[in-house]
């Protein structure tokens, strides 16, 4: 026999013109922010505590967003996060980017407008200082952005705002399964 499945007291607040992929699974205690979007195969899974995303900001494929009992997370406005991330009960705060497949632990906060190198790993409480780029496993200071490269952060989440608009148009609907011949 099936277990009984239970209706979760908490359901997702999803914000104006925000793009949510229908592969994409989101749970419980999560707010989504105006014009964010949310692509194929990810988790936002705010079952034991809260999940916040601000306004702008792109979650791409299969990453996971998660939480502690005691601890959230956080992502501000106009972050761009990359494909196979895991943010976990972490605060990533305005105009960051975490590049493709990092892992962020709980209590680690990545500052404003600083950036993540690919396959970063910030451990346990790590704090990321603003406007810096940062790489490794665990993540190492590497050096200040430049105003250029802290401007173009923005650009990147903007970037995907358009892309959530042209989905959500139906501008890239699926293709039909192929057929055999």
């Amino acid at each position: 026999m099936a277990p009984l499945a239970q209706k979760h007291p908490f359901t997702p607040r999803i914000g104006r013109g925000v793009y949510l992929d229908p592969s994409a699974q989101i749970i419980g205690q999560v707010r989504i922010g105006d014009f964010s979007s949310v692509w194929p195969g990810c988790v936002l899974r705010g079952d034991i505590h809260k999940i916040t995303v601000g306004r702008y900001t792109n979650i791409p494929d299969l990453s996971l967003l998660h939480v502690e009992t005691d601890r959230g997370c956080t992502l501000g406005d106009y972050v761009t996060v990359g494909h196979q991330v895991c943010l976990h009960a972490c605060t990533v705060r305005d105009s960051a980017l975490v590049g493709i497949g990092s892992i962020v632990l709980d209590g680690a906060v990545i500052g404003e407008a600083t950036l993540l190198g690919a396959g970063s790993l910030v451990t346990h409480g790590q704090k990321l200082k603003a406007g810096s780029l940062y790489f490794g496993r665990p993540a190492k200071f590497v050096r200040k952005l430049t105003r250029k490269e802290i401007s173009d952060l923005k650009k990147w989440a903007l970037r995907y705002v358009t892309y959530a608009k042209d989905h959500l148009r139906g501008h890239f609907s699926r293709l039909p399964a192929a057929r055999n011949p």
